[in-house]
């Protein structure tokens, strides 16, 4: 999930630079990206990626994406984050804050589960058939 690139007289921070490379932030920094990086660097990276990239993009299946972005449901704030294993397929992701009755009810002969610690500031909910 590459990013556009942005503006070229931006400075990045590893985690921003990692992000528009599609990598992890460890990734980023055991190969050498700075704390901060110009923009304009960034895109010469991506367009002309060295041996350790280009060797990471080979060997990335695309089975997991290193980095998903969470929306809330209820105001729309968004982040890009790092998918922990334990995260099932969210039905619904909001802010922790918000009030449970801002979602829409579960469907009949369904049942809600809430995951806190979602990102920054999220909880996510999923929501199942109950088994017959």
């Amino acid at each position: 999930m590459a990013n556009n690139p942005p503006s070229a007289n931006r400075s990045l921070n590893r985690r921003q630079v990692a992000q528009a490379l599609n990598i992890p932030p460890e990734m980023a920094a055991r190969n050498g990206i700075p704390s901060r990086m110009p923009a304009s660097d960034v895109a010469e990276l991506d367009a002309n990626p060295p041996a350790w990239l280009m060797q990471s993009r080979a060997n990335s299946t695309g089975k997991r994406p290193v980095w998903v972005e969470l929306r809330c449901y209820v105001c729309d704030f968004h982040e890009l984050a790092r998918p922990k294993k334990w995260w099932p397929e969210f039905t619904f992701v909001m802010c922790d804050f918000h009030s449970r009755n801002e979602l829409p009810a579960p469907s009949a002969g369904w049942r809600r589960s809430e995951f806190d610690g979602v990102g920054s500031r999220f909880l996510g909910i999923t929501d199942t058939q109950d088994p017959e």
